[in-house]
């Protein structure tokens, strides 16, 4: 995955509380392993009509929301059921940061261990920055996950909760198997160092 450590972003507004994950990946998307071309499911249900043509009401589908990279939802996003497509799908079309009061934990964890930004703001913040998503189409934010803050275009600042180990793995480019593996060394010294200390086999027959 890439890292993260700052960008600039327009936004896009989707002002729905409770998305869950088959809203943002229908499960007959599912069957894939393979994480290309998920972007275009993304909202699938929602993007395009029973013929298969964009609906040009759906703010992913107008063009302004082309190349934005900060999707602006409402609270309680990503619940329902565990599955990582849904960050996959999110990734695959462009998105690198998802704004939202709260997000479901399960959610939460995929997203950032797929390189998926996500960022909780206070409801009076999430406010500020919808009525600005919805305002002004063209207006860029700037997201720093080094100072967990994202920044508006009148210079002011909102910020958000960042955990070191997630802020880690984010800066770093790292899931959480990338972390373990490069403690490689480490674990192999303590391994060395310990050799015969406990014995596993005690007490078998």
């Amino acid at each position: 995955m890439e890292p993260i450590r700052s960008f600039s972003s327009r936004l896009v507004a989707l002002p729905v509380d409770d998305v869950d994950t088959d809203q943002i990946i229908p499960a007959r998307f599912l069957k894939v392993t393979d994480k290309a071309g998920l972007g275009e499911a993304l909202f699938a249900d929602w993007r395009y009509d029973a013929h298969g043509q964009a609906r040009p009401d759906f703010p992913l589908n107008r063009a302004e929301a082309r190349g934005a990279q900060v999707l602006v939802a409402g609270r309680n996003f990503g619940c329902g059921s565990s599955r990582e497509h849904a960050p996959w799908a999110l990734l695959g079309y462009g998105f690198k940061a998802v704004i939202s009061t709260d997000f479901a934990d399960i959610f939460r964890n995929n997203s950032v261990g797929n390189g998926l930004l996500p960022i909780a703001l206070a409801p009076e913040a999430h406010a500020r920055v919808l009525r600005l998503a919805e305002e002004d189409p063209g207006a860029t934010v700037t997201v720093s996950v080094e100072d967990s803050a994202v920044t508006l275009p009148d210079g002011s600042t909102e910020s958000f909760p960042l955990n070191p180990f997630d802020r880690h793995c984010l800066l770093n480019g790292v899931d959480r198997m990338g972390f373990l593996l490069g403690l490689e060394a480490d674990i192999a010294a303590y391994e060395q160092m310990h050799t015969g200390s406990v014995n596993t086999l005690a007490g078998a027959r």
